[in-house]
């Protein structure tokens, strides 16, 4: 999968270090992935992931202190980053919306 917005990552993990190690994990599984369906995500992440309307997928990282949506496009095999941020954060926002 072609992830898009691996800046956004970057940027969230320099105001939070120990994201970092957690979200370079997941975006290398990502990145070497080849998702054709829910299942095939749910297969690779367990109970870690959730999933919502629009194709939007909603993983828990770092032992659940980050949550990362994402949108993905089965057809064209890219993930486009939509949200990071603590759980607080998450909890304050829409994941179908944001």
């Amino acid at each position: 999968m072609q992830v898009i917005a691996r800046r956004t990552l970057r940027v969230f993990w320099q105001k939070h270090p120990k994201a970092e190690g957690p979200l370079k994990v997941w975006h290398s599984i990502a990145s070497r992935a080849s998702w054709e369906n829910s299942q095939d995500i749910r297969s690779q992440f367990g109970k870690t992931v959730d999933f919502v309307a629009d194709n939007r997928v909603i993983f828990d990282i770092g032992g659940n202190k980050y949550r990362l949506i994402v949108h993905v496009s089965y057809t064209y095999k890219r993930v486009l980053i939509k949200f990071i941020g603590t759980h607080k954060e998450y909890d304050r926002i829409d994941p179908e919306t944001v």
